[in-house]
């Protein structure tokens, strides 16, 4: 059974190594959302989910299965009607099951709820095609615009903006 909730501050030590499995390292290999080949540097920090949980414009929601986290999803209440859908992840072990859809789809209904959001938006690494037509089966579809890699550091990458209306 998958147990939908609010990230907590006690969570942060295993959501941290949740983010690092499905992103990052041979672990994250044995899922298709794997960054592994791309970055080799880790993908989040405690301080960065520690200030998300805390952050009152944020919601980081986890998936638990049987009382251990299976995946996450952030958003962030970015003005002006639009949120943004960050840091999805889930367990390799359990991609391609539907806990990915499930999380898109909550995170959208708390945005929606909480945040008044008429626009979710997300960035996806253009080096990533088969992970953004994921999130167009989904119902996104490219804006037409790109940014630069949030991370200062050389990559030969930008990140695409896709973007859905709710409700």
């Amino acid at each position: 059974m998958i147990r939908f909730r609010l990230a907590k501050a006690g969570d942060v030590p295993a959501l941290r190594a949740l983010v690092e499995k499905a992103y990052r390292g041979e672990s994250s290999k044995r899922g298709w959302t794997s960054e592994a080949d791309l970055l080799d540097d880790e993908r989040t920090s405690d301080e960065e989910l520690t200030a998300n949980i805390a952050a009152p414009d944020c919601r980081v929601l986890v998936a638990e299965i049987e009382g251990a986290l299976a995946g996450t999803v952030t958003i962030t209440d970015v003005g002006d009607g639009r949120a943004y859908l960050g840091m999805l992840c889930v367990d390799p072990d359990l991609q391609a099951e539907g806990l990915g859809r499930a999380l898109i789809a909550d995170a959208e209904d708390m945005a929606a709820e909480e945040f008044g959001a008429k626009v979710m938006e997300m960035t996806v690494i253009d080096a990533r095609p088969e992970l953004i037509a994921y999130y167009e089966r989904r119902g996104y579809a490219r804006s037409g615009e790109t940014r630069p890699f949030p991370y200062e550091r050389a990559v030969p990458f930008r990140m695409v903006v896709l973007e859905r209306a709710l409700g």
